[in-house]
Parts: structure tokens; C-alpha cells; sequence
């Protein structure tokens, strides 16, 4: 039986030539394709894949916030992340939120399609570029939890609130994305800025991007 996959990007063309590349093996197979996070979640929700092939920087919805409904809504079906970012924020980020593999965009072919094996299998798979920075972020995870504990948490959905602000989607638009009142997403909008200690959109933005919820 093929391993189903779902490839998830912002950049139409390297869907398309994953797709091509994956689909000459005839083991895979890829089912769908969704350009951001929120689609994504929407798409392994209606076909449950074995496999899903992530990036973590997109509009929308980025992919940790992604991975991590996915995981939670299944946990059947493994994340792969496959990004331009090596930084220790988004690597830790994808692995805490439950994907089972990090690579790098650079990496070859031939290490995609062995960590999608590896992930179908139920195994972990990480790129070599980003195994050190792994071990180093374990052996100093006490320090960073000391330094995290001292911040406020936003709650799943302020994040998903906290990236379209820094998108600047207006408290409207944010409303009629998530399905809620624009009452809800304004309370939303001041619990952040609550949380965070922060009086602008611009604030919000800057700390959006410092821990890696957008990369505009």
C-alpha cells in the first residue's frame, strides 16, 4: 500500500515539483496539495494521509500552529517539516507542537523520501544540519524553560489571532477567517496585547516575527 501524503506550501511551483518527484516512487502517493496551515488542517481532517510534508513559514497559518492542530486532531498522521529555516525557534517549535522529522530545503530528494519512509514507519528523522542543534537545545532545555516560564502564554488561538495581525488582516477579516464575531476577535486582540505588555500593531508585529509566528 502507497503512503498517502499531503504536501502543504506556499510556493506553488515547489509543490508541484515534490509532487513529480515523490510520485516516481511507487510506494507514494500524493493526495492533495494545500497552500497554507489552516488549509492544511482542513485537508488531513477530510482525508486523514499518512503523511504530511509541512513547511513552517506561510501565511495564514504558519506550520507549527498547524502541525500542532494536526497532531492533536490525530495521531496517526506525522509531520514532516521540510523549511529554509535551520534557527533553533522553529526547529524546537516543530518538534514540541509533534512533528516527527526537520529538513532543510536544501537537503537532497533522497533524504526526503527516506525521512517520509522513516515517518510512515513511526520514526523520527532529522536532517544533519539540524541534529546539533538539537542536542544543544536538550542539553540547555533547563535554562530555556527558566527563561519561558517568566513570559506569558497565548493560548492556541490568540497565536492564530497574534499571525494574521502581524499580516495585517483587519480585526474584520480576522472575524470572518475564523468563524467567530468581530467583538471576539477585538477581545482577543486586546488579550494579547494584555499578555504580551504590548500598545501597538507594530509591537505585536516585531514580537510575531522575533518568535518565528510569521516571517514577514
Amino acid at each position: 500500500m502507497s503512503i498517502r501524503i499531503i504536501l502543504v506550501d506556499d510556493h506553488g511551483i515547489l509543490r508541484s515539483g515534490l509532487r513529480n518527484l515523490l510520485e516516481k516512487h511507487e510506494d507514494m502517493e500524493v493526495i492533495a496539495e494545500a497552500e497554507d496551515g489552516r488549509a492544511a488542517v482542513r485537508l488531513v481532517a477530510e482525508l486523514s494521509p499518512d503523511v504530511v510534508v509541512i513547511d513552517v513559514s506561510m501565511p495564514n497559518l504558519n506550520g507549527i500552529e498547524a502541525t500542532r492542530q494536526i497532531v492533536s486532531a490525530s495521531c496517526k498522521v506525522k509531520v514532516i517539516a521540510l523549511s529554509m529555516h535551520s534557527d533553533e525557534q522553529f526547529v524546537a517549535g516543530m518538534l514540541e507542537a509533534g512533528a516527527c522529522g526537520y529538513l532543510l530545503k536544501g537537503c537532497n530528494f533522497e533524504e526526503l523520501t527516506s525521512a517520509i519512509r522513516a515517518a510512515a514507519a513511526g520514526k523520527a528523522y532529522l536532517s544533519p544540519g539540524v541534529c546539533n542543534l538539537v542536542i544543544g537545545s536538550y542539553l540547555n532545555r533547563g535554562a530555556e524553560t527558566s527563561a519561558r516560564s517568566a513570559s506569558p502564554l497565548l493560548t492556541a488561538r490568540e497565536r492564530e489571532v497574534l499571525q494574521l495581525l502581524a499580516e495585517g488582516k483587519s480585526t474584520r477579516e480576522i472575524a470572518s477567517q475564523l468563524y467567530v464575531s468581530i467583538k471576539t476577535a477585538e477581545a482577543h486582540r486586546q488579550h494579547i496585547m494584555n499578555k504580551l505588555n504590548l500598545h501597538s500593531i507594530a509591537e505585536l508585529t516585531k514580537y510575531a516575527i522575533r518568535e518565528g509566528l510569521t516571517s514577514l
